[in-house]
């Protein structure tokens, strides 16, 4: 690009500034633009223009948001400190803390440390809610710095293209989502795709390329019915009303995850009225109501509940005399401000006191999921639960008081009650959805009424079993940190023990007096100033040992098997003769896969044998099992029985099944539920039936450490009103 175009291109960015109605300093955005020419004149863009374009796209992007004037010179100047000699402390001089706070942001994010590939976007995304939390800006020039980059994606190779694709359709999109900013989520979504699935983005494309004509024509005629209705109406003034079609991504979504025809997308048309106030919106739905048939069940009021990025609207499907269906969105001009501009609106439409309110009130998410992930030490699950709470799809469910609670698709129960606050979720003995009891494991869905059910024990908490149930960050988050601060002591020895049995798995045989220095660097890694830290932080779930496994076996590799550095075998690292697998020691077998027979279902506590199997490793059975018992009396392949015992330090979890004999009344199975759940018991399954004379069977299985702790459960069962036995199963 000659200079002649570069400046062409900065007259239009400058043409752009004088058509709004905004008050911008020019001479300070000028500035910044002959500064970042300067700095970045013998750069080239990988497609070969001068780098300065780039800068001026990303400001123009963030001009039609509406944003301020230090946004948009920090846009010009935010890549002169990372790729030029400029200094930020120039920046301050020239331009102000304000800008140089932006610049400083935006570079920040762009300095990932050397790690792995996953912590490297872990750190990322840990620099982009920090940023955001400081400056709400600083994020939104990112994402103005990710649309463009992405718009000019065909320049670079094809490995880059993919990496950098997934990053934002699983990083950069829905985080524009959250913020609102609807515009650059969805062409942040179909550009990723495009790079992605080509063959899918491509087969979409030309379906609707060969209807285009069509559906215009069927759009133009749906607004022009509803124009002439509504501006008939009295009650109704001056109404917009615009067309459009569903974004390529999104029909993706609908028609290959959901295994539909494009035909049954039914909100692939969409038509957005405009009106002036919340009364005119429900006058407005009357209407269209009243022209057109509504598809049941199809009705969404994000007006009375909007979404948890504030957007509001009336939704509803219909079908028009063409028998073609399609959706109707009915919004204010402050609610379609918001949908658009998402936080930018902030900016672009002045607001008063109260719209100060809500603007923190979008932010709340921010710092909820920033001190979430402060309680793991494990970058990679970083990642993984924040964009987890970053999806785009929410369910809305509701206390009995009617407050309603935002959360992911699939959370539970249990992430319901963290939602309502910390000492709720640690108190939950169990909970009903719409009035019945559920499990703890319920995935709550839009509409329910979920009641969180406390229990009266004062030293109630949770149960470990949570952490893998729960599907928010936030409720993970609350229960390790209980953990970490209640069970210290058990975590530490929990977590010494864990290290220890994955050592022995691995051959991994540190000298005792070796092991902090060996643990070194992953003490730094994941934040713990001492070994009884990390061995604390392994035991509440801070830290996933399976994930750092690799990583020491390739040190221990390294430092003690290519190096003629004597080993010895240390306390800690102890490797007997019968090796372990899943708490279970098989004599003369190592590293064999275990499975637990069902028709006994052993536990620990119990005195247990082997039997090798054809191809599926050894099944143990308890001793007193009728089938081992059958195979001793008719001297049935014994060569195939192998002793086997319990590993002493083991700290595993085992299912068991017992069923539960009861005079039959109202309660009865709530109050099982409750006394399980005060127990801290994770049930898996459970059914009930009638018997004879009165009473009923209710079959429960249960997680429990071993046979004492089965022992415990069992005897507080038996003190419920009306129980008459209870008996432990083979299922």
């Amino acid at each position: 690009m000659a200079n002649e175009e570069i400046k062409y291109t900065i007259d239009l960015l400058l043409n752009k500034i004088l058509s709004e109605d905004k008050q911008y300093d020019i001479t300070k955005i000028t500035e910044a633009y002959d500064f970042a020419a300067k700095q970045h004149i013998d750069q080239k863009r990988d497609s070969g223009e001068p780098y300065i374009t780039h800068p001026i796209a990303v400001a123009y992007i963030l001009l039609e948001l509406g944003m301020d004037t230090d946004t948009i010179c920090a846009a010009l100047l935010h890549d002169v400190v990372e790729d030029t000699d400029a200094t930020l402390d120039d920046i301050k001089k020239l331009f102000g803390d304000d800008c140089a706070m932006l610049v400083d942001g935006v570079t920040k994010i762009g300095k990932i440390p050397l790690f792995t590939k996953e912590e490297q976007q872990a750190e990322n995304v840990r620099k982009i809610l920090l940023a955001m939390s400081q400056d709400i800006r600083v994020i939104i020039i990112k994402l103005a710095d990710r649309l463009h980059n992405m718009r000019t994606l065909n320049h670079r190779p094809p490995a880059k293209q993919r990496a950098t694709a997934l990053e934002t359709m699983n990083i950069y999109a829905p985080i524009a989502h959250r913020l609102g900013i609807r515009a650059i989520k969805e062409e942040l979504e179909d550009i990723a795709f495009r790079y992605l699935d080509p063959f899918a983005y491509s087969e979409i494309e030309q379906v609707m390329e060969k209807r285009k004509s069509d559906r215009q024509a069927f759009i133009e005629s749906i607004q022009a019915r509803i124009r002439t209705r509504l501006e008939s109406m009295d009650f109704i003034k001056k109404p917009q009303i615009d067309g459009r079609v569903k974004s390529i991504y999104g029909i993706y979504k609908k028609v290959y995850m959901t295994q539909r025809g494009f035909d049954e997308i039914y909100d692939k048309y969409a038509i957005r009225i405009i009106v002036s106030t919340v009364y005119e919106c429900y006058n407005a739905l009357g209407v269209i109501h009243d022209m057109f048939k509504p598809i049941p069940n199809r009705f969404k009021d994000y007006i009375s509940t909007p979404k948890a990025n504030m957007y509001q609207s009336l939704h509803t499907t219909v079908i028009g005399r063409e028998g073609i269906p399609f959706e109707v969105q009915i919004r204010t001009w402050d609610m379609h401000y918001t949908a658009e501009y998402g936080i930018a609106a902030h900016w672009k439409y002045k607001e008063g006191i109260q719209g100060k309110d809500r603007f923190e009130g979008r932010l709340a998410w921010i710092r909820q999921i920033i001190e979430a992930q402060q309680e793991t030490n494990d970058v990679e699950e970083i990642v993984r639960t924040i964009k987890s709470d970053l999806a785009p799809e929410d369910v809305f469910a509701f206390t009995p008081k009617g407050d309603m609670i935002t959360l992911p698709v699939d959370s539970t129960v249990i992430d319901f009650a963290y939602a309502i606050h910390t000492q709720v979720g640690h108190k939950m003995s169990s909970a009903k959805v719409d009035g019945k009891i559920v499990p703890l494991d319920y995935k709550i869905k839009t509409g329910e009424i979920v009641e969180i059910i406390l229990s009266k024990d004062e030293k109630k908490g949770p149960n470990r079993s949570w952490l893998d149930i729960a599907k928010t960050n936030e409720a993970k988050a609350k229960i390790r940190s209980w953990f970490k601060k209640e069970c210290r002591d058990e975590n530490i020895r929990n977590g010494r023990a864990e290290l220890e049995r994955e050592f022995r798995r691995n051959l991994i045989r540190v000298p005792e007096e070796e092991l902090d220095d060996f643990l070194n660097d992953d003490l730094h890694r994941h934040n713990c100033e001492t070994v009884e830290d990390f061995y604390a932080a392994i035991g509440y779930g801070g830290i996933i040992l399976s994930r750092l496994i690799q990583r020491f076996k390739d040190k221990y590799t390294k430092q003690y098997l290519e190096s003629d550095k004597p080993v010895e075998i240390p306390l800690t690292a102890t490797v007997p003769h019968k090796k372990s697998a899943d708490g279970i020691i098989v004599e003369g077998m190592e590293n064999c896969l275990i499975k637990f027979a069902q028709c006994c279902n052993p536990l620990p506590g119990d005195d247990v044998v082997g039997f090798i199997t054809r191809g599926h490793g050894v099944s143990i059975h308890k001793a007193d099992c009728q089938n081992y018992q059958n195979a001793v009396r008719d001297n049935k392949e014994p060569e195939r029985w192998v002793k086997a015992s319990w590993e002493e330090s083991n700290t595993k979890i085992y299912r068991t099944t017992i069923d539960i004999v009861s005079y039959d009344r109202p309660g009865l199975l709530a109050d099982v539920a409750t006394i399980l759940s005060e127990l801290r018991i994770f049930i898996h399954e459970s059914s009930s039936r009638e018997l004879k004379d009165g009473y009923a069977s209710i079959t429960v299985t249960i997680s429990v450490g071993g046979i004492e702790q089965l022992n415990n459960v069992i005897a507080r069962l038996k003190r419920i009103p009306g129980v008459s036995s209870i008996t432990r199963t083979g299922k």
